[in-house]
C-alpha cells in the first residue's frame, strides 16, 4: 500500500506584536493534501485580514494585521495528519515615536516657581502600570508633586518647581506584554545662590581695601554673568554700588576709602534669570599702617633656679614696614596677667631673663614691633620651672606578670623609692622577643598607672619586657623580666546556645524596654555583629558582649524598632553562625473612626467605619461590633474578629431604635470605642388585610424537596459582595439551611439568608479570604431532604 502522509515540519508557537502581520506554516509529505484550518476548535474560513495559502507541500495561514481576537490555538488538519500551535498577541506599552524622541532628546526646561506638567499618552493592553522615578527613587505624591495615571496617559505635575527638581527622570510603563522605559531630563532655572563666603579682606590700608569671595555653590542652572559689589559706611543706612566684576574675577579693590573709617561690603551674583541674595562682610577698617603679625611661640633654650633663656623666630607677616625689635612678656602658670620683661624693643631674637622667683613655673610670649606699632603677640611657650634640672627617676619596684594568655601579658609594678622618684610623670613599657635584640616601645603616651597589658603576642614564644619611670629629665633605669606565652587554647567554632528561653518572636509594648540575651560559646572570642532587617542597628540600640553572652538593649521601644533582628558570630577562620528573631512593637490600638449606617439589603443595617490609625503598624488588629436598643441600655456584642471595616446586622425588629459601637482590638487589649451619634430605625410595615382563599380537600399534593435550579460556583474579589442563589420545590414548603464547610450559617451575622417563594439567596457582604470554601443549601420537609453544593473562590484585589 502507498505510504501514509505525515507532517515534515509542524506548526510552531508564534508571538506577534499587535498590529503586525503573522504567519503560521507547516510542511506535509504529500502534495495532494488539502487541509482545513481551525482556531480554538472552530473551523476557519477566509475572511477579511486572514488568508490561506498552499505552496507545494507548504500550507500557510496569514494574518495581515494581528489583533487581540487572533490570539488562540490553531490547528491544521487534513486526512490522518494534524499539527497544532498557539498564537500569542503581544501588546506592550507604546508611546508615539515623535513624542518619545522629543521627550528623550530635548530636556524640559522650567523657571523656578512655574508649574510643570509632563503628560505621556500611551497605548497597550490594560492594565498598564505607570511608575515615575527620579534619581532611581520612585516619586510619591506630596504637597507640590503629583503623579496621575489613567488608562490612556500618565502625567507628572509639579505645582511650583524648584531647583531641587532638576535631574534625570524615568517613566516605566509595564503590562503583561512588556516594559517601556522613557528617560527624561528636567531643568529648572533660577537666579544664583549668594556667593560662597566668608568675604576675605586681602588688603586693608589707608588708600584701598581689597576683598575676595568664592563663586556660589549653585549658579541657578544658567551661566554666571558678573558680580555686583556694594559698600555701606558703618553708621549709615545707604548701600553704594562700587562696580561689577566679570564672572571669572572673585576679587575687588576699591580706593574710595577714608582713613580710620569702617565699612561693610556685600557681593551679589548675576545670571540671565536675575540677581542673587547678598553675601555680607564683617566690619572692615581702612587702617593707616599695617603692624606685624604674630611670631610662632618662643622655645625654651635652658632653665635653672637663677635664669631662663628663650629664643624665637621672626613673624611670617612683617607688616607695612621693617621690624625694629621685639617685646617679651611673662606670666606665672595659671594666671591671666602678662607682664613686660623689656620695655624697649630688642633687636636680638634671644633673651636671658634673671628676675624670676625660684621654683615658680612661667610661660613667655613675644610680639614684633615696626613703625606702625606693636603687632599681635605669639601663643604662649611651653611652661618651664625656674629651678635646676632634676636627676632621672629611680628603678620601678616589684615588677611582675599578674596574668597572661595565649596573646597577651599583664604587668604590674610599684613606684620607685621616694628618694629616687619624687617627681615621676609616668611610665613606659618596652618589649622584645627572644630572637630579637631591638626593643620596641609599647605605649605612645606615658602610662599614668602602675599596670599595663601588652597585646598581640604569639603563643609558645618567650618575650623580654622592661618598664622605666619618666620625669621632666627623661626615662630612668629599666626593670626587666622574661615571660613565656602560653599555648593557644583549642579552637571552638562559634555556636549560639539557643534554648527555650530564647524566643523567635517577641511582642513588645511601645515605650517598654527591648532586652534580649543570647548565650554562645567560641574560642577565641568571635566577632559579634547585630543587624536589623539586614542593616546596622540604630544609635538607640546598645549591644554588650562579655563572658559568653551578647545582649541587645533598646531603652524605650518605638514602632520603627519592629523588624527581623539577626546576631552573627564569626571567628578568624571564617566560621560563621547566625540566629534571627522577630520583634513586633505594638500598643493598645487607637479607636476606629466615625461610623456610617446604610440599608443595602432590606431589613438589615450595614455598619461601616473609618479604620483605626493603628492598622498602619498592627498586623493582628481586628474589630468588635456591639449594639444596644436604647440610649442607656446594655451593650451586646453582635460581631467579633472582624478584619474588614464593614459589618452587616440582620436581626432587626422594625420600629426599634438601634445604637452601634465599634472597638479595635489586638493582643494587648481594646481601644476606646467609636459610637453612632443617631439611632437606626426600620419603620413598621403597614398591616394589609387579605382574604384567605377557601382551602378544599383534594388529591394529596405532598412532594419531597428537590432543587429546580442548583447552586453555581462563584469567583469574586476581596471586599466585594457575593450573591449565591438557587430554587427549590416541594410540598409542604421545604425549610432551607445554608452551610459553609459543613458549618451552619443560620446564626452568623456575616451572612444574610432569604427564601422568597422557593428562591433562596445567600449574601456575603464584603468578602475576605476567610469566606472561601464549599457552600451547601439543604432543603428538608416531612417527606425528605435534598441539597446542592458549590465552591466560592476569593481572588486578591490588586
Amino acid at each position: 500500500s502507498a505510504p501514509r502522509c505525515h507532517v515534515n515540519k509542524h506548526l510552531l508557537d508564534v508571538r506577534v506584536l499587535k498590529g503586525e502581520p503573522a504567519e503560521l506554516s507547516c510542511t506535509v509529505s504529500k502534495d495532494e493534501v488539502t487541509g482545513t484550518w481551525f482556531k480554538d476548535g472552530l473551523k476557519l474560513t477566509s475572511m477579511d485580514g486572514i488568508s490561506f495559502e498552499k505552496e507545494g507541500l507548504v500550507h500557510k495561514l496569514i494574518i495581515n494585521k494581528v489583533d487581540d481576537i487572533h490570539a488562540g490555538k490553531y490547528r491544521f488538519q487534513g486526512g490522518d495528519i494534524k499539527t497544532e500551535a498557539s498564537l500569542f498577541v503581544e501588546d506592550p506599552p507604546q508611546v508615539d515615536k515623535v513624542l518619545l524622541k522629543n521627550l528623550t532628546s530635548v530636556p524640559t526646561v522650567a523657571k523656578a516657581g512655574q508649574k510643570v506638567k509632563i503628560k505621556i499618552p500611551f497605548e497597550g493592553r490594560l492594565p498598564v502600570r505607570a511608575t515615575w522615578l527620579k534619581d532611581r527613587m520612585e516619586l510619591v505624591d506630596d504637597t507640590r508633586i503629583r503623579v496621575d495615571k489613567t488608562e490612556t496617559f500618565t502625567m507628572l505635575s509639579i505645582s511650583s518647581s524648584e531647583r531641587k527638581d532638576c535631574g534625570d527622570y524615568k517613566v516605566r510603563l509595564k503590562n503583561d506584554s512588556g516594559v517601556l522605559e522613557i528617560n527624561l531630563k528636567l531643568v529648572v532655572i533660577d537666579k544664583p545662590q549668594p556667593p560662597a563666603g566668608p568675604i576675605k579682606i586681602v588688603e586693608s590700608s589707608a588708600n584701598n581695601i581689597t576683598i575676595q569671595w568664592k563663586p556660589p555653590k549653585d549658579d541657578g542652572g544658567k551661566p554666571l554673568q558678573s558680580y555686583i559689589v556694594e559698600r555701606q559706611q558703618v553708621g549709615k543706612n545707604d548701600w553704594v554700588t562700587l562696580g561689577e566684576t566679570p564672572k571669572s574675577c572673585t576679587t575687588f579693590t576699591t580706593n574710595k576709602v577714608e582713613q580710620d573709617v569702617s565699612y561693610y561690603f556685600r557681593v551679589r551674583a548675576v545670571n540671565a534669570e536675575g540677581t542673587s541674595d547678598a553675601l555680607e562682610s564683617d566690619e572692615v577698617k581702612a587702617v593707616s599702617k599695617a603692624s606685624p603679625g604674630a611670631p610662632d611661640p618662643p622655645e625654651i633654650v635652658s632653665a635653672s633656679r637663677d635664669n631662663i633663656t628663650i629664643s624665637w623666630k621672626a613673624p611670617h607677616k612683617t607688616g607695612s614696614s621693617q621690624i625694629v625689635g621685639y617685646i617679651v612678656q611673662k606670666r606665672k602658670k595659671g594666671t591671666m596677667t602678662w607682664l613686660p620683661v623689656n620695655n624697649v624693643p630688642i633687636a636680638d631674637k634671644k633673651l636671658k631673663m634673671t628676675n624670676l622667683k625660684k621654683g615658680l613655673q612661667y610661660e613667655f610670649r613675644v610680639a614684633a614691633v615696626n613703625a606702625a606699632g606693636m603687632g599681635d603677640a605669639s601663643e604662649p611657650s611651653q611652661p618651664v620651672f625656674a629651678r635646676d634640672s632634676m636627676k632621672s627617676p629611680g628603678q620601678v619596684q616589684d615588677l611582675k606578670v599578674s596574668s597572661s594568655d595565649s596573646t597577651s601579658v599583664t604587668l604590674t609594678w610599684k613606684r620607685p623609692d621616694a628618694k629616687d622618684g619624687s617627681d615621676v610623670k609616668g611610665y613606659e613599657v618596652e618589649m622584645r622577643s627572644s630572637d630579637n635584640l631591638n626593643w620596641t616601645k609599647c605605649n605612645a603616651l606615658p602610662i599614668e598607672v602602675t599596670a599595663y597589658t601588652v597585646k598581640g603576642l604569639q603563643a609558645k614564644l618567650t618575650y623580654f619586657l622592661r618598664v622605666r619611670a619618666l620625669n621632666d629629665s627623661g626615662p630612668g633605669e629599666a626593670a626587666e623580666l622574661a615571660a613565656c606565652i602560653e599555648a593557644a587554647p583549642p579552637v571552638v567554632s562559634p555556636r549560639l546556645l539557643i534554648d527555650d528561653t530564647v524566643k523567635r518572636s517577641l511582642v513588645i509594648r511601645a515605650g517598654n524596654t527591648i532586652r534580649v540575651n543570647i548565650p554562645f560559646e567560641a574560642s577565641p572570642d568571635p566577632a559579634v555583629t547585630w543587624l536589623k532587617d539586614g542593616l546596622p542597628l540604630s544609635n538607640r540600640a546598645t549591644v554588650n558582649t562579655k563572658d559568653g553572652t551578647t545582649q541587645l538593649l533598646i531603652g524605650a521601644a518605638e514602632f520603627s524598632d519592629s523588624g527581623i533582628y539577626t546576631i552573627e558570630l564569626q571567628n578568624g577562620l571564617g566560621k560563621r553562625e547566625t540566629f534571627s528573631f522577630q520583634v513586633q512593637v505594638t500598643d493598645i490600638p487607637q479607636s476606629p473612626g466615625p461610623i456610617q449606617l446604610e440599608e443595602n439589603v432590606p431589613n438589615t443595617v450595614t455598619v461601616t467605619w473609618e479604620p483605626s490609625a493603628s492598622e498602619k503598624w498592627e498586623n493582628n488588629l481586628y474589630y468588635t461590633v456591639l449594639k444596644r436598643e436604647s440610649q442607656k441600655g446594655l451593650w451586646h456584642m453582635v460581631g467579633d474578629l472582624i478584619y474588614t471595616n464593614k459589618f452587616t446586622f440582620t436581626k432587626l425588629i422594625p420600629g426599634r431604635d438601634y445604637y452601634f459601637r465599634v472597638v479595635a482590638n489586638n493582643n494587648l487589649g481594646a481601644s476606646d470605642p467609636s459610637d453612632t451619634v443617631q439611632p437606626w430605625r426600620i419603620q413598621k410595615p403597614k398591616v394589609e388585610f387579605q382574604v384567605k382563599p377557601q382551602k378544599y380537600r383534594g388529591v394529596n399534593q405532598n412532594q419531597p424537596p428537590r432543587f429546580l435550579v442548583p447552586l453555581k460556583p462563584h469567583v469574586v474579589t476581596t471586599g466585594s459582595e457575593c450573591h449565591m442563589s438557587c430554587a427549590v420545590g416541594g410540598h409542604p414548603s421545604p425549610k432551607v439551611i445554608w452551610y459553609k464547610d459543613s458549618r451552619d450559617l443560620s446564626s452568623d451575622p456575616n451572612y444574610f439568608c432569604t427564601n422568597s417563594f422557593g428562591v433562596c439567596s445567600l449574601v456575603v457582604l464584603g468578602v475576605t479570604k476567610h469566606d472561601e470554601g464549599e457552600y451547601m443549601a439543604e432543603a428538608t420537609n416531612e417527606l425528605g431532604r435534598a441539597f446542592t453544593k458549590a465552591f466560592l473562590t476569593i481572588k486578591g484585589n490588586y
